[in-house]
């Protein structure tokens, strides 16, 4: 799921869910037409908190680095 977000000075607006970019890329022609012309957007991905939370695997690279330095 994807997120919209525009900023237009102080006020900021977070809107969808979408179920790809491409979905909130077409609703942003559409409401940017509501805001100021130096409004900023960004189109996010929204986690899941287990995502967040799961450690990840480390690297190969810095395991390399670790055990050459060991």
């Amino acid at each position: 799921m994807y997120l919209l977000t525009i900023r237009d000075g102080l006020q900021t607006r977070h809107i969808g869910p979408y179920g790809s970019p491409k979905q909130a890329a077409d609703d942003l022609d559409r409401l940017l037409a509501q805001f100021g012309e130096r409004s900023r957007w960004q189109i996010h991905a929204l986690e899941s908190p287990e995502m967040v939370l799961t450690p990840k695997a480390e690297p190969m690279e810095r395991r390399k680095l670790m055990a050459t330095a060991a």
